[in-house]
């Protein structure tokens, strides 16, 4: 069996040289590595009937080329022939020696970690699970002492046993910024089936952290013409986020970032330790009592103010696309084809342009949070209570991503790299309501309760959801995705100030991404309502009505005969149809035809909601739009309990076409989506059910 070789590395004063002396209870062979004055110490013994060589490597804090000693230890790891690394770290010190093992990490090499001076640790109050640990880095803790031996026959053991099992791939992982751009570049050289000896992640990596080798290897192949443009707006984006254009410093701090989580979840120190800024500020954030209060009451402020500051410029909005559809009139007529663009084309994108400004309110809110470092945090506070869910801290990224965007919010699960959770957090993001149902929220809370108790209301239905969503998930933990609790990591980057540069890049990037909804799926499937509400034509009831219109002169009369007219055609419409044929399944929870096909049409867009409404309960309001609005038709023609019942569904049922599209592509399978159709339409007709029931009962 060939020689075992070794590369012992660490940081100085870890106690390297002292825990070689101990595993091979010799002395060391001491000279220098080629070319350089940097010594060099190996030892050589045998254990296990097998022979192994250590090379000391000089101590270095990181894995950079400022000094000669960091530039040999560099060298040797990434170009010397070796077997697998022993990385020692102080345990008195974990955080900042961990920095160190985020980089060895990179080098994807089998590796074992030595907790070193657990002795004086102990001493100190320092409790680390060196098990949870192992299972956040991906490879073996060891407890050791070489000052007086402790652990130092397991280490070796465990040493060995590593060499002789296939290698396994580490579970460093990065922000979310950098995982987000990882993901689509790798995407992009799987598509082009791009040949290389390294994996596709290792490779994007090192390109964005400006490896010279890989880029000259790339520069010279034809793929760099297309990658070229996508390399650099990754870039840009991680330059956005990180506020500096210094590929080293932005690695050197999601590092850091990831080392300060490992430490908070696997280390309990009883320390009385001078504190900076960080740690004061993450002393009454993320303090275990009064953490949570302070995230709920901040998560019902930034509702509070997306409603009642929201509700000023929707006024402004309304009445802009209520002049352009009268405009268009004016050109295109009162006939079919004006009726087609006024009344399918700009109402119904006008109504959802209007609830722009909640959206953006309640995405400044979120992206206010996360820019700060605040969400990180909430993330880490909230990974106990989530595992009582079958979730981790981890999902929790996702999970409030899903109030803005399900998009973005499935493609963020990435970051959960076990199948089982990742499934899980999946299946529960819909239950987050999205920006899409704000509209619906807004309009409903709007029309059936008062101005002063809308904000609180939409708090509860945010909360409700969410508290629906983790016992769904604990649900599917228990009975459909069973298996072991994998623990994870979260980042912890440092508070800063707020980068309005920032903010405005992510406000902008999910408001166009709404807009361009309006523009796409809202403005088609308005059309289709339009035409499936006017269609087919029913000629003998509009001639009979014109009639009897005419030979009446009160203006009360004529509305109400042309109420009934509308009301009849809708009935007779393709629209009706569909409502009336489904009408029997929705009809225990107080849903007229009316109501359900709205809630049908919420299918291709939750927006679609909204502007489904306007179509099915405007169409005989015409000659009082000036003193009627949508919220007023509603107060009208829906019963309370009604609403209450037709809010719950929208909060629970299956997510838009453009979501559900996206999550069957994240869960590897168009049968999860099945699934989720079953899975949603259940919850979402049992909790309607029993909240048109209790409505009933209050009122």
């Amino acid at each position: 069996m060939n020689e075992l070789i070794i590369a012992l590395v660490g940081q100085p004063n870890v106690g390297k040289s002292m825990l070689i002396n101990s595993i091979a209870d010799a002395r060391l062979k001491v000279g220098n590595f080629s070319g350089v004055t940097v010594e060099k110490a190996e030892v050589r013994f045998m254990a296990q009937d097998r022979s192994i060589k250590i090379v000391d490597l000089p101590g270095t804090y990181s894995l950079n080329d400022y000094t000669q000693d960091e530039r040999v230890t560099k060298e040797f790891l990434e170009n010397e022939p070796y077997d697998l690394i022993i990385n020692v770290v102080d345990a008195t010190n974990l955080e900042r020696n961990l920095y160190l093992t985020t980089q060895l990490l990179e080098l994807d090499k089998k590796m074992i970690v030595a907790l070193n001076m657990m002795d004086e640790a102990h001493k100190e109050g320092i409790i680390i699970d060196h098990e949870l640990l192992s299972s956040i880095l991906g490879v073996p803790c060891v407890k050791v002492s070489a000052a007086t031996k402790k652990g130092i026959g397991k280490l070796l053991n465990r040493t060995i046993d590593i060499s002789n099992f296939p290698h396994e791939k580490s579970k460093l992982i990065y922000s979310d910024v950098v995982e987000e751009e990882v993901e689509k570049l790798s995407f992009f050289l799987r598509q082009k089936r791009y040949k290389t000896e390294l994996p596709y992640r290792d490779v994007v990596l090192k390109l964005l952290q400006e490896n010279p080798k890989i880029y000259h290897k790339m520069h010279d192949e034809p793929i760099w013409l297309e990658f070229s443009p996508l390399l650099k707006e990754a870039l840009e984006h991680l330059y956005l986020h990180h506020e500096t254009k210094d590929v080293g410093e932005i690695f050197a701090e999601e590092r850091a970032s990831f080392a300060k989580g490992a430490v908070m979840e696997a280390v309990i120190s009883k320390k009385s330790v001078s504190q900076n800024v960080t740690e004061k500020i993450d002393r009454l954030l993320i303090h275990q009592i009064f953490g949570i209060p302070i995230f709920i009451f901040l998560m019902w402020a930034l509702f509070q103010l997306t409603f009642k500051l929201g509700s000023i410029p929707m006024d402004w909005i309304d009445a802009f696309f209520v002049s352009l559809g009268n405009y268009a009139k004016t050109i295109f007529g009162d006939g079919e084809l004006g009726s087609m663009i006024a009344d399918g084309a700009i109402s119904g994108v006008g109504a959802v342009v209007m609830f722009l400004p909640n959206i953006v309110i309640l995405f400044f809110g979120i992206a206010l949070l996360e820019t700060t470092g605040y969400m990180a945090r909430v993330a880490f506070l909230l990974d106990g209570f989530f595992h009582r869910f079958g979730l981790h801290g981890k999902s929790f990224i996702p999970l409030v991503t899903g109030f803005g965007c399900s998009v973005p919010a499935y493609m963020s699960a990435r970051t959960l790299k076990n199948d089982k959770d990742r499934l899980i957090t999946l299946f529960i993001i819909g239950f987050m309501s999205c920006g899409a149902k704000l509209p619906v929220y807004v309009l409903f809370a709007g029309a059936f309760f008062s101005q002063q108790n809308a904000g609180n209301v939409l708090f509860i239905i945010y909360i409700a959801g969410a508290f629906i969503g983790l016992i769904a998930a604990k649900f599917l933990k228990v009975f459909v995705f069973k298996g072991v609790d994998e623990p994870f990591v979260m980042e912890m980057p440092k508070y800063r100030l707020p980068s309005l540069r920032l903010i405005w890049h992510t406000v902008a990037t999910k408001a166009i991404m709404y807009l361009k909804k309006a523009g796409t799926f809202i403005l088609g499937a308005s059309l289709l309502i339009w035409f499936a509400s006017n269609y087919p034509k029913h000629l003998d009831i509009e001639e009979a009505y014109a009639q009897k219109i005419e030979l009446v002169q009160n203006a009360e009369e004529k509305t109400v005969l042309e109420n009934e007219k509308a009301q009849l055609l809708l009935e007779k419409s393709f629209l009706g149809m569909i409502g009336k044929s489904t009408d029997v399944l929705f009809t225990p929870i107080g849903f007229d035809w009316k109501m359900t096909i709205a809630l049908e049409s919420g299918l291709a867009a939750k927006e679609v909601v909204v502007s489904t409404l306007g179509v099915l309960y405007a169409l005989g309001s015409e000659v009082d739009e000036g003193n009627e609005s949508l919220i007023g038709v509603l107060r009208q023609q829906i019963p309370f309990a009604s609403s209450v019942s037709f809010i719950i569904f929208v909060m629970f049922y299956l997510p838009c076409m453009a979501a559900s599209i996206v999550f069957t592509k994240e869960s590897g399978s168009y049968k999860y989506l099945f699934y989720l159709f079953i899975f949603t339409t259940v919850i979402a007709w049992g909790l309607s059910f029993i909240g048109y029931r209790v409505a009933l009962l209050l009122g």
